[in-house]
């Protein structure tokens, strides 16, 4: 923070939106992207539909504003087209929508575990710890006791 910048006394450091912490000195466009699942696309729509300034700090908004920003995160799922949504097609509900913070995280460990339980095979490179999209795996991505190339002793008596 710059010496010469002063704050008003109702500046929040600390920003909460979505059970993330934001940090209250960046701008609006970029402090909503701390939110998991939201990107600067999404980001600038939630930003155009809530009629918030992007430019500025994300500490200095009053709590209507920060309430605004709540709503239109929360409701982003109706009001935007399908194609910029994360979750397409689910496989429970069938329907397009857009998760955030630990709604995605779920989301992503309910596929993992459908996976491995219908023994699909991504199921079983996800359970064996290997490589899930056709990545290499003779060259790279090598861990523990394999690493590296071994040299043949040369014993002293043959010399």
């Amino acid at each position: 923070m710059a010496d010469d910048e002063e704050y008003e006394e109702d500046f929040q450091y600390i920003v909460r939106l979505m059970n993330t912490d934001i940090d209250g000195e960046k701008p609006v466009l970029y402090a909503l992207r701390q939110i998991k699942g939201v990107g600067t696309r999404v980001s600038e729509t939630i930003v155009k539909s809530s009629h918030v300034d992007p430019l500025i700090k994300i500490g200095k908004l009053s709590e209507e504003e920060i309430d605004k920003l709540k709503e239109h995160i929360q409701s982003f799922s109706e009001e935007v087209p399908d194609w910029i949504k994360n979750r397409k097609r689910d496989p429970v509900t069938g329907k397009d929508d857009h998760l955030f913070g630990t709604q995605l995280d779920n989301a992503h460990r309910e596929d993992i575990n459908r996976m491995k339980k219908i023994s699909s095979y991504k199921g079983i490179r996800h359970e064996s710890g290997h490589k899930v999209r056709g990545q290499r795996t003779k060259s790279n991505g090598r861990t523990g006791m394999e690493l590296g190339v071994q040299k043949k002793r040369i014993s002293r008596q043959a010399e």
